[in-house]
């Protein structure tokens, strides 16, 4: 079995934590784990094949290193160039499959979902690995507990083998009074996204009731780039693909669609009120509270905060969550509100709609701490052995003070070396660059000044991580 994560998500739904820059699956909301790392740990290590990951091109160095801290040996990352849906890319992760000589059964699963029960979740795969063996396409259907709105829905047809049953439906998210109905049938389960299917089987199904998704993805693969364990497929090619679900293109059209029910405190996380209801951690009135935070007369609340003190007084059913930048406040059944405030961000064009005050590049990470209107004050951190790209800013001098570690420099045609409480100027159009030579993090402050701050003021002209022509 070889897992196929997708992790090509931009959510904005766990705004302000969820970024476009950082979204859920690269976030520990549920364990002390990244989602991501969670969606791969949980498996049966001794039946599983390499896992192949699929995410925006983006996300790249952040997947990787999240996969390097937990020891989690993988194929490789298959970058989209933009994003087209399921359908296609899980159509490029069973041609990498293919082109590698072998003809797995792929497990697909979301990497931003939370499986409570292990055990049971193991059970599972092992039912639909014998449908998925036999040439069936199977999903995995959860047993709905609430009449949800939020989710699709599977009804169940007649058995097939011991514990799956052929789809007689897929049906769209209903309104209280339908799901009500499902939910007293006892023959309609929520739809997980999640598959498995030999990867010949599912390409068959997608050249006949997709044909051109699948000739653009064929095509996709046909050019790709290797870039150290990244993949980037033919971007011109892949840009023409249909933008479709693996749902509508391939599983409500197939005469081999088999469900197995799945019991195993499956949630998708996708909203704040989910990680209320799904949290182990009440206290006695009914909270959740992660970090520093002072309640007094609160119910059934949410409180996360990351930096700093959380006061609350006096009201029930509430989410409050603060970041460095931004904090949000809504009341536990209006969350899914909160897509109206990213999309007013996204149009004013506001920094918090993207990125972190904190933002992570391969190299370690940068966190503004001050700023205005013509200076910006960074607290840069380099880890062991990583240097940043040879660049040059048109609109700024930078002057760098190393708080801890040492730096090797690069300012012109010198080089040199500075430790802690030294510091060095870069003046404006200067060629520079900043490595850590040593075995300890190096951290460091950065002052800008100048007229224009902003992180596309830089000409880079070598980068050992790819970045000469993308910015990221």
């Amino acid at each position: 079995m070889k897992p196929v994560v997708l992790a090509g998500g931009t959510g904005s739904r766990l705004w302000p934590k969820s970024r476009a820059a950082l979204p859920k699956q690269f976030l520990a909301l549920t364990s002390d784990k990244t989602m991501l790392q969670d969606t791969i740990l949980r498996l049966p290590t001794d039946k599983m094949e390499q896992p192949l990951f699929i995410c925006n091109e983006e996300h790249r160095f952040m997947a990787a290193e999240q996969l390097r801290v937990a020891n989690i040996n993988y194929d490789s990352i298959i970058l989209e160039p933009v994003g087209r849906n399921t359908a296609p890319a899980i159509a490029l992760a069973a041609l990498r499959a293919l082109q590698q000589g072998e003809d797995p059964v792929l497990l697909i699963l979301a990497a931003d979902h939370l499986i409570s029960d292990h055990s049971a979740f193991h059970s599972a795969l092992d039912k639909a690995t014998v449908l998925a063996n036999e040439g069936k396409l199977v999903t995995f259907g959860v047993l709905p507990n609430e009449a949800h709105t939020g989710y699709g829905y599977i009804k169940s047809g007649e058995s097939v083998n011991e514990g799956g049953f052929k789809v007689a439906e897929f049906v769209e998210k209903p309104d209280l009074a339908t799901a009500q109905k499902y939910l007293a049938s006892g023959k309609y389960y929520w739809n997980s996204g999640m598959f498995m299917f030999k990867a010949s089987v599912y390409l068959r199904e997608l050249s006949e009731h997709a044909p051109d998704i699948f000739a653009a993805c064929t095509s996709a693969m046909e050019n790709t780039e290797k870039d150290m364990t990244f993949i980037r497929v033919d971007a011109e090619a892949f840009a023409k693909c249909p933008d479709d679900s693996i749902d509508y293109a391939v599983m409500e059209h197939t005469a081999d669609a088999c469900m197995v029910p799945l019991d195993a405190g499956w949630n998708d996380v996708g909203s704040w009120t989910s990680l209320w209801e799904t949290s182990q951690n009440k206290d006695g009135s009914g909270n959740v509270v992660i970090g520093d935070a002072i309640l007094d007369g609160v119910t059934n609340s949410y409180i996360n905060s990351e930096q700093r003190l959380i006061a609350v007084i006096g009201l029930d059913d509430v989410v409050v969550v603060e970041t460095k930048d931004a904090v949000l406040v809504a009341n536990k059944n209006k969350v899914q509100d909160i897509k109206n405030v990213v999309s007013q961000l996204k149009a004013e064009k506001r920094p918090e709609f993207e990125f972190h005050r904190e933002v992570f590049r391969p190299w370690g990470s940068y966190d503004s701490i001050d700023n205005g209107t013509r200076y910006q004050v960074k607290r840069i951190s380099v880890k062991p052995g990583e240097k940043l790209s040879v660049q040059m800013h048109h609109h700024r001098a930078e002057h760098w003070i190393v708080v801890s570690g040492s730096a090797n420099v690069t300012v012109g045609e010198k080089t040199l070396l500075v430790t802690e409480n030294e510091s060095v100027y870069i003046p404006i159009g200067e060629i520079h660059a900043l490595e850590n030579p040593g075995k300890i993090l190096l951290e460091l402050i950065e002052v800008q000044s100048g007229s224009y701050l902003g992180e596309d003021d830089i000409v880079r002209f070598s980068d050992r991580y790819g970045r000469v022509e993308d910015k990221k």
